[in-house]
């Protein structure tokens, strides 16, 4: 079985019980809400796309900030979950190959997706992110970067999440390698945080938020 299949049926499986204990997680996150604020902000009325959205809460927050949104996922009841809890557009998708024109989007959001993607995959993500946004348009893509366990640029396996049997890699990437790779893409560095776990609100890992702009 392939990894994305594997990433796709885990995620059928965990769906209901992820969007139950992590539908509510930005009440905790405030550097996360100011960042998805930028983005909301900067769409100038266009569609934003919130691509491996899971359960659709970063979308739904999007849109109770006025942004008119779309929620992608590469699991169809991740999917369902978003249309049925936050009321956003959803489909099932591969960001590898996203199903959208090229230009056609304002914006894009893309928050702790990417660690299931190896180095060749997330430059095709990256790529097809570039290419489905309007030139200057913004990207806002966050992934954990290191935890007590596991450093930058190595991953992780699991086997249980949420008392259910699942198969997932997990990535902790380097943000300046991925600087380079989104560079390389066509999307330009505008801003990076950095920041800490919340304790008690999240897993304890060490955090990297990349903005970045879709080149002319």
């Amino acid at each position: 079985m392939t990894e994305q299949r594997k990433t796709r049926n885990s995620y059928d499986e965990i769906a209901r019980d992820y969007a139950d204990n992590l539908g509510a997680e930005l009440d905790a996150k405030p550097l996360d809400r100011a960042l998805l604020d930028v983005v909301a902000q900067s769409s100038s009325g266009g569609v934003v796309a919130d691509i491996g959205a899971g359960p659709g809460h970063v979308a739904g927050y999007l849109a109770r900030r006025g942004a008119e949104v779309v929620s992608t996922d590469l699991s169809p009841a991740m999917c369902s979950l978003a249309a049925a809890r936050e009321g956003v557009a959803s489909f099932a998708s591969d960001m590898c190959a996203l199903p959208l024109q090229s230009a056609s989007l304002a914006g894009i959001v893309c928050f702790y997706s990417v660690i299931h993607l190896d180095d060749e995959s997330r430059s095709r993500a990256y790529a097809e992110f570039a290419r489905v946004l309007r030139p200057g348009a913004h990207a806002l893509i966050a992934f954990h970067t290191c935890d007590a366990e596991t450093a930058a640029g190595q991953a992780r396996t699991a086997d249980q999440m949420m008392g259910h049997e699942v198969d997932l890699t997990f990535r902790f990437i380097d943000p300046l390698e991925e600087s380079r790779r989104l560079a390389a893409a066509g999307l330009a560095h505008v801003a990076r945080l950095d920041r800490a776990p919340i304790a008690g609100a999240e897993h304890p890992s060490e955090r990297a938020y990349l903005l970045v702009r879709r080149q002319a």
